[in-house]
């Protein structure tokens, strides 16, 4: 018979860059005592979201980084900037990436790759405590 635990984990961010959170993530597992099923994962900002990416080498999460600054440059030609000049750039650059993960489980560990970790990715220059809904469908 399946059942659903659900929690919420915070995550303390220094402004833009990625922050992972796979080992907590396989903390929560753990702590639900469910060892088969499927982990959702979802970040409940509009200026932040998830990847799941490489997390052996810090040059290619440097690189993606890179590229998203690339494609959605910092600047005064956007209309949306109540909450400052990164407001409008945050929520694209969360609507390019994603809130929602699904991660399937097995014998109490992830089903990551190898070198797949998963991280918030923090949009927005200042602080955040971001919280992510963790909800874990199995037994």
């Amino acid at each position: 018979m399946s059942a659903v635990k659900t929690s919420i984990l915070r995550v303390q961010t220094r402004g833009k860059g990625l922050y992972e959170i796979t080992a907590k993530l396989e903390k929560a597992l753990a702590e639900s005592a469910m060892t088969q099923g499927v982990l959702t994962v979802f970040c409940r900002h509009t200026s932040a979201s998830l990847i799941i990416t490489e997390n052996a080498d810090p040059t290619a999460t440097a690189d993606v980084c890179a590229f998203l600054e690339k494609l959605v440059p910092y600047g005064n030609h956007y209309t949306h900037t109540l909450e400052g000049m990164d407001d409008a750039t945050s929520h694209i650059k969360s609507v390019l990436t994603r809130t929602g993960e699904s991660i399937p489980f097995e014998s109490g560990k992830l089903l990551l790759g190898t070198w797949q970790g998963v991280f918030v990715w923090e949009h927005r220059a200042a602080t955040h405590t971001r919280q992510v809904t963790l909800s874990f469908v199995g037994e």
